[in-house]
């Protein structure tokens, strides 16, 4: 989930050089396992507030407001509202965009913490594999063939290739993240198992090593390592499960103390801004370091990951409840569509243009816009984000309608009653492990 200036890089390292999820915890409502040492996460929408039972409304608050960012991100970046950080006459506009994307960054990082965290409890579900590829087929499938027939389609060629790709979302990289979800979900029965037999200091030092690795060395040294796939990927995305489930066991004392996970969020964010320009002005002034520019916007670089962490530790402690809980409970599950419907490869490169991006970005290219630039930009984007949020949710809310009217009518065959029954014994077979 990210902008348009890393889809080049993805490509590149496919070739060889290359949601949000939904799952939520299924427990007692307000019940924690045993061994989580973090109160401050718990769940706040209980049944007898009319919130729904095993929702917790303040992190499925936070699931919505990383799509919200996740849009935020595809629309400054597929928009081209994100000057080139190369080019040494960029306005106060372009650096607005650009401090809007250091703070929206952490928004797959933060999507990949709340999946881990309900994740590591929960066990697998082939059930779950087959709806969530189902899923992802009912967008990637009609929404592709749409953008192509009718001419939306951009940037993109209706060829063979486009056509595997809508029909194998999944295995032919369509939504780059489903496929490091679906692929970490297919490893859960040994990951998931390992995570709940580990030891507190054996979990640390797992992590430890896989952030050293896969975080820590990338974020220091001045070059593209090889095999960095810059978080794009289903290794960064265990490391974030590891991280997620080690929070859920054992929690974090740091971020127990209120006011320090949004101070985590703000300063990692600034960070990554501020470094991003450092390395911008040295390449000015210099010319080195031209490839590694945007290295503090990367995924699986240190400060987006810590600023993740934040922003999640300072949800935790945000108490959800009543009416304002029974919207969040009611909206997050629906979020996984927002993000299948406009990364859509039919539509991808085409909504910005329709809500608004073309007009900012000649505006941005003339340099004319000073602080009321800023502020149309500010607002362009929060309009249109909200825009495609709710264009997502209403169609994974008829989404969910469609497949509930076709379940009722297969029962009636007897073929699919017993492919049903079969499905919920392997379930059962997973929950007897």
């Amino acid at each position: 989930m990210k902008s348009a200036q890393d889809d080049a890089v993805i490509a590149q390292w496919k070739k060889g050089e290359q949601s949000p999820c939904a799952d939520s915890g299924k427990g007692k409502p307000g019940r924690v396992p045993d061994r989580i040492h973090m109160p401050q996460i718990e769940n706040r929408g209980k049944r007898k507030e009319g919130t729904g039972a095993g929702r917790m409304a303040n992190l499925e608050l936070l699931r919505c407001v990383a799509m919200l960012m996740v849009v935020a991100l595809h629309y400054l970046g597929k928009g081209k509202l994100l000057p080139e950080l190369t080019d040494s006459g960029m306005g106060a506009m372009g650096m607005a965009a650009w401090l809007m994307e250091s703070f929206c960054i952490v928004a797959v990082n933060v999507y990949m913490l709340i999946s881990g965290y309900f994740l590591c409890t929960s066990s697998f579900k082939p059930s779950r594999l087959l709806q969530l590829w189902l899923q992802i087929w009912a967008y990637s499938l009609p929404f592709g063939l749409i953008g192509a027939l009718t001419g939306v389609l951009r940037e993109e060629v209706f060829d063979i290739h486009y056509l595997l790709t809508v029909l194998f979302p999944v295995t032919m990289g369509h939504y780059w993240f489903m496929t490091a979800y679906v692929f970490l979900y297919l490893l859960l029965p040994f990951v998931g198992i390992g995570v709940k037999k580990m030891s507190k200091q054996q979990l640390r030092l797992s992590l430890a090593l896989l952030l050293a690795v896969f975080c820590i060395v990338k974020s220091v040294l001045p070059v593209r390592l090889e095999m960095d796939a810059l978080g794009y990927d289903c290794l960064w995305y265990l490391c974030v499960f590891l991280a997620a489930a080690y929070v859920r066991r054992f929690g974090i004392p740091f971020l127990e103390k209120k006011g320090r996970g949004l101070l985590l969020y703000l300063g990692g964010c600034l960070l990554v801004f501020g470094g991003t320009f450092v390395l911008r002005e040295i390449y000015l002034r210099t010319g080195g370091l031209g490839s590694r520019i945007k290295m503090c916007l990367e995924y699986n670089h240190a400060l987006p990951f810590l600023a993740a962490v934040g922003l999640f530790g300072a949800f935790s402690r945000l108490r959800v409840q009543g009416r304002t809980a029974r919207i969040v409970n009611g909206l997050a599950p629906y979020t996984l569509g927002v993000y299948l419907l406009h990364e859509n490869i039919g539509l991808r490169y085409s909504w910005q243009e329709w809500l608004g991006a073309g007009q900012l970005a000649e505006e941005m290219a003339r340099g004319t816009g000073g602080f009321a630039g800023i502020a149309r930009l500010l607002v362009g984007t929060m309009a249109a984000v909200l825009a495609v949020f709710v264009c997502g949710v209403l169609a994974d809310m008829a989404r969910k309608r469609i497949f509930g009217g076709l379940h009722r009518i297969l029962l009636r065959a007897g073929f699919y009653r017993r492919l049903t029954e079969k499905i919920e014994r392997a379930d059962a077979l997973f929950r007897e492990a």
